[in-house]
């Protein structure tokens, strides 16, 4: 037993002997080579390129010779590597790269050359040795490399995203898109990958990119040559919504639909994106076409819905306040419930147009009366007659029967306490008793709205919140948030001159109070009901001016962005603006409408579902 055990530990000695010194000859190597004392790794690297010949060790130990001037030992060695079997491509560039550093490119252009007549008949060689042409931007070889590939193996393996790519590199625009728009005319399945490509590849943010001409003259050639073959029309589509020519996409899509007779999927969907990107007109259109096919179409009722929704988006976007239109589209609204004759389908045109009623035409005594019949149908379900409940208690704020409309808040919030629509009517009611001065009760129910699921709600308690613990209780009589809080509920009301006056009160009575930038906010979105976008952004920017490391100043940001967005359609500024809030407000509630925003005015789109 004792004589196992001996021979057992000598064994182990042994082979400790031999490991620990390559183990260590390997880290002193490396710690050598990454403090740049290249000649006291030469030695090491020399010594396991031998024992352990790993291309990593050789490619260190050429290095080091380089390194420590020894130029012609890194030739010979290198050579010396070419020539073993199965040595791998990175020896030759390291060698011809040798040569260029000595200039002497003759001799880099023969291994160059070499490379690319000896390369294997083989794809997936032939595109490695490509993208180590391109790595050291030897971009002619690169394309020598592909056409040999294209002349042997044909329409089997053609190569376009190679010559795709090296075109680009070339700056050569037009080929390039010949290579990527033909992968179609083999694998039109790969549209979708191709669509992420281009994305990447062109800038469709600048129209006058020679790029997106070409592709766009390439697609209009092929749909043409090929009118029965969809995939070009649909990429042509594609490319117009890149550059946010959707009235070119639409014309596209008329096309198409009329020649297949189609049911108008694609127009639904191409108007939901002319509406989600504040394209009203185009929406518009692209529902019109749907609403022409006539009720036995599939997209009827939805196309018909999203006509009124997008008539209403532009009237609460742009603030189009002419009366004479926005009665003539409450009759419209009417027609179209009737005909349905109080369908479930008709709860948010019945919603739409109470609210434009109510707050656009002055007709908000015909608004409650419409919505209290609708609380009477069995039509509707009790989740609809919440919101239709939401809607009355909206207006009648709006007509000052503030504790009626807390009635039915608190009945929403009753029937639905878990449920969003029940946590924003308690966050309403909240709001009430902070206009009527009630703020410790009104603080009280902010408090429990703050955990709120909707991160909505959450934000605007938690706004509202931090208003009234900030200016509560500043003065003796807390009179200037009494009317604060009293303009607030003006501005609601849309009695913007009282609303003012208040604000006013305030800053003569109390100059030093700290309501400054909150009573700033609420003019500018004051003007913006009021259509005043001058004044708007005047008080905003006085804001950001004043207050500029106030906790405001990310909505000050956000307002001005949109307002230059659309209305005033003013995108450069606009996407500097919400640029601006994304680098010095990355933890905004509003960053993630930014960068939506930002993605939009850039082009980058990626699909048409999107």
């Amino acid at each position: 037993m004792l004589k196992i055990s001996l021979f057992i530990f000598l064994i182990g000695f042994h082979w400790l002997s031999y490991s620990q010194p390559a183990n260590s000859d390997q880290q002193l190597a490396q710690m050598y080579f990454n403090n740049g004392e290249y000649d006291k790794a030469l030695d090491y690297y020399e010594k396991l390129a031998k024992s352990n010949p790993s291309d990593l060790n050789k490619k260190r130990w050429v290095e080091c010779l380089i390194q420590t001037n020894d130029t012609k030992g890194a030739e010979k060695q290198l050579k010396r590597f070419i020539d073993q079997k199965d040595a791998n491509y990175d020896f030759s560039f390291l060698l011809a790269q040798l040569y260029e550093k000595n200039e002497e490119p003759k001799e880099a252009a023969k291994i160059y050359a070499n490379l690319v007549k000896n390369a294997p008949l083989n794809p997936s060689k032939i595109i490695e040795l490509f993208n180590a042409f391109r790595a050291v931007n030897q971009l002619n070889y690169a394309l020598e490399t592909i056409e040999k590939g294209r002349k042997f193996f044909k329409d089997s393996y053609p190569f376009q995203f190679q010559f795709a790519e090296i075109y680009s590199a070339l700056n050569q625009p037009d080929k390039m898109i010949q290579e990527y728009i033909s992968i179609l005319d083999i694998f039109p399945d790969q549209i979708y990958n191709l669509q992420q490509v281009l994305v990447k590849q062109i800038d469709f943010s600048n129209e006058a990119n020679p790029e997106i001409k070409s592709l766009k003259n390439a697609l209009i050639s092929r749909v043409q040559k090929h009118p029965e073959n969809e995939i070009y029309t649909q990429m042509l589509i594609w490319q117009f919504i890149q550059t946010k020519n959707f009235e070119g996409a639409l014309l596209q899509l008329q096309a198409i639909d009329k020649r297949t007779q189609s049911d108008g999927q694609y127009i639904y969907d191409l108007g939901r994106i002319c509406l989600e990107n504040k394209d009203f007109v185009v929406a518009k259109k692209c529902f019109s076409y749907l609403i022409q096919k006539g009720p036995s179409n599939p997209y009827f009722d939805r196309s018909e819905n999203a006509y009124f929704h997008t008539s209403f988006e532009e009237i609460k976007t742009l603030q189009v306040l002419d009366q004479s239109a926005l009665n003539q589209l409450v009759d419209q609204y009417q027609n179209a419930i009737e005909k349905r004759q109080n369908r479930r389908s008709t709860l948010s045109l019945l919603l739409e147009m109470t609210y434009i009623q109510a707050f656009y035409c002055d007709r908000s005594e015909e608004a409650s009366q419409t919505l209290s019949h609708a609380l009477d149908l069995a039509t509707y379900s009790d989740m609809d007659k919440a919101e239709i409940k939401m809607q009355l208690a909206d207006i009648l704020m709006l007509k000052n029967d503030i504790w009626t409309a807390s009635l039915l808040y608190m009945q929403i919030d009753a029937d639905f306490k878990y449920e969003t629509i029940g946590q924003e009517a308690k966050f309403k009611n909240a709001k009430i008793f902070y206009y009527d001065g009630e703020f410790d009760y009104a603080q009280s129910q902010l408090d429990v709205l703050k955990q709120s699921t909707s991160k909505l709600i959450a934000n605007d308690a938690m706004n509202l919140s931090i208003l009234i613990t900030d200016n509560f209780g500043l003065d003796s009589n807390f009179q200037a948030m009494y009317w604060f809080s009293q303009a607030d509920l003006k501005i609601e009301q849309l009695k913007i001159e009282e609303a003012f006056q208040l604000f006013d009160s305030i800053i003569r009575e109390y100059p030093a109070h700290g309501l400054g930038d909150e009573i700033l906010l609420k003019k500018a979105q004051a003007m913006k009901k009021s259509k005043n976008w001058d004044q708007e952004i005047k008080y905003l920017e006085e804001l950001l001016k004043y207050y500029k490391g106030d906790i405001l100043a990310d909505d000050a940001i956000f307002m001005l962005a949109e307002t230059y967005d659309y209305p005033l359609n003013n995108p450069e500024k606009a996407l500097e603006l919400y640029k601006k809030l994304l680098y010095e407000f990355p933890g905004s509630f509003f960053v993630t409408e930014a960068r939506k925003r930002i993605r939009f005015l850039r082009g980058d789109f990626n699909k048409l579902e999107e």
